[in-house]
């Protein structure tokens, strides 16, 4: 099986004009820079998982206000000293995401792990969310009580 590569010399200038104008190249990204994020419910818990690979734990911010979670990271400028960029991908400067959480959960207790590139936020869901039983009374004995 033969596979073919097309070479078009116009769309490689144009990728190129395209990456200069959103700055792409230049060491700061001119377009909002985006954490991937997982997150799931794990019994009594929410837990939220954010890519944020080769940053100092010293640059990330965690706060809550008003039921919004705001996780704030900060990657150095690279040095300019007279390079010429062929390809930088990789973001700089500062951004964040912010992530409404709701009254149901216990905002006063979220723990936070960064480990290998990954920061983990595990969110508790709070006591009065969390489904209890309620006890059904006898007619017959609530007339008791009554009488």
């Amino acid at each position: 099986m033969v596979t073919m590569l097309m070479f078009d010399p116009f769309l490689r200038d144009f990728d190129r004009l395209t990456q200069q104008l959103l700055g792409t190249t230049t060491g700061t990204p001119a377009r909002p820079v985006v954490m991937p994020m997982d997150a799931w419910r794990d019994g009594d818990q929410f837990v939220v998982e954010l890519d944020l690979p080769g940053l100092d734990p010293d640059c990330l911010d965690i706060h809550v206000e008003h039921d919004v979670l705001t996780v704030r990271a900060e990657r150095p400028a690279v040095a300019q000293d007279g390079r010429q960029w062929l390809a930088c991908e990789r973001p700089h400067g500062v951004f964040s995401r912010q992530i409404l959480l709701g009254t149901s959960l216990d905002t006063g207790n979220i723990t936070a792990d960064y480990t290998d590139g990954v920061l983990r936020l595990t969110i508790p869901v709070a006591e009065h969310a969390k489904p209890r039983k309620i006890a059904i009374a006898n007619g017959k004995q609530q007339q008791a009580i009554n009488a």
